[in-house]
């Protein structure tokens, strides 16, 4: 699927060294994508929604709709997802987003030409309290040796039961795992999760990714994962960047992109900080995450990000884009997803971080999408090893 902003991109022979890609076992279509991602640097970066596709401000589990849809003509260009409770053999995750639903959509979106990305709000392994159960210390008990340790791999193999049946079937028969960007145990440099600073060690930290992916990749032979690390922005110091961001950093050869979760410089309540220092800010964060990206050699993201409730109309053109494009450094992002659309706004009645029909920056978003630099799912070039629209998705 092409559209009218073009941009030159490797086809999965092409991509068949892995190069930087962390799984050397990778499939080609992962191998693919991972590649065109970083064709896509410093020239255009995707646009993303998370949950898109589940529920909208106004509206719950309608085939193919999202609010992004209904305000441009088209769907993000990534979706993202979260199984949350797919550990507890749940059928659906703690958005209310069934399992079932989800697969599907994911599978979808692929045959479109769509990008997934899935993160993971884990129940606690030890206590069995939410992901906030920051009570419970439970990162050393999971680790191998750990009095938890066989719960924690029961909780990975739940994962990857749902991991195995993201799978489509060409009319040549060949089958294909679809590609997936994995952000597992996201914002660590933060208190509010059991698995964060203040609740594990750096060292724990460390050894619990590693393990995470090692168990995945190696031992479980899943090789459609591309690995994302995000530390959240509120808890580093501009100063100091690239200190804080490695906080707990896991190695080279576990992660594939350096994602960065900012809601801090984008109007978060509780920075009190001046609208241009945060604007600026956001600049200086995006700036340090290329020059880690650099050093890395690996891909950098705005694995989320957003404005609750969009109060600014000008938002899209002029603090988001604006600043994303202002200078070689903040404009290396592949990726930009923004946070989920409540139903009704959720629990304050202003939980939305895309526009809706008739929100304020409804006609600004319009104008953001129609950017050369923005890539929604309608303008993607093929991101994946063959032509998507031949396969079907395979009946489970």
């Amino acid at each position: 699927m092409s559209g009218m902003k073009e941009t030159l991109l490797l086809d999965a022979q092409e991509a068949a060294q892995p190069g930087s890609l962390s799984d050397h076992r990778a499939t080609l279509e992962t191998q693919a994508l991972y590649h065109n991602l970083q064709m896509l640097q410093g020239k255009q970066f995707l646009f993303g929604h998370q949950d898109s596709l589940a529920y909208g401000f106004t509206w719950q589990n309608e085939p193919d709709r999202s609010d992004v849809k209904d305000v441009t003509g088209s769907f993000a260009g990534l979706q993202g997802w979260d199984v949350s409770r797919i550990e507890l053999g749940a059928d659906s995750n703690l958005d209310g987003v069934s399992f079932e639903l989800m697969k599907n959509n994911i599978k979808r979106t692929y045959l479109r030409g769509g990008v997934n990305t899935i993160s993971w709000h884990m129940t606690n392994p030890v206590s069995g309290g939410k992901y906030n159960d920051t009570k419970t210390q439970a990162v050393q008990a999971i680790l191998p040796g750990g009095t938890k340790h066989a719960i924690y791999k029961q909780y990975l193999d739940a994962f990857v039961a749902f991991n195995s049946q993201l799978t489509v079937i060409g009319k040549d028969g060949v089958a294909s795992v679809i590609p997936i960007i994995f952000r597992p145990l996201h914002e660590h440099n933060g208190e509010w999760f059991w698995w964060g600073e203040g609740n594990a060690t750096e060292q724990d930290f460390i050894q619990l990714w590693q393990f995470t992916v090692n168990y995945l990749r190696d031992v479980k032979q899943q090789h459609n994962l591309i690995i994302a690390f995000s530390p959240d922005r509120s808890r580093i110091n501009l100063n100091r960047f690239e200190l804080d961001y490695l906080y707990a950093y896991p190695g080279d050869q576990y992660v594939d992109i350096v994602g960065l979760d900012n809601y801090w410089d984008l109007g978060h309540p509780e920075n009190t900080a001046s609208t241009a220092r945060q604007q600026k800010d956001f600049v200086t964060g995006l700036e340090g995450l290329a020059r880690v990206a650099k050093i890395k050699r690996k891909i950098p993201a705005l694995t989320e990000a957003g404005a609750e409730g969009i109060p600014d109309a000008a938002f899209w053109t002029n603090s988001f884009l604006k600043n994303i494009l202002v200078s070689e450094g903040s404009r290396q992002i592949v990726y930009a997803m923004m946070w989920r659309n409540a139903t009704d706004g959720g629990h304050n009645k202003k939980h939305f971080y895309v526009p809706y029909k008739g929100q304020a920056s409804a006609a600004d978003f319009l104008k953001f999408k129609l950017n050369h630099a923005v890539v929604f799912e309608d303008e993607l070039p093929p991101m994946y090893k063959k032509p998507i629209e031949d396969a079907k998705i395979i009946a489970r």
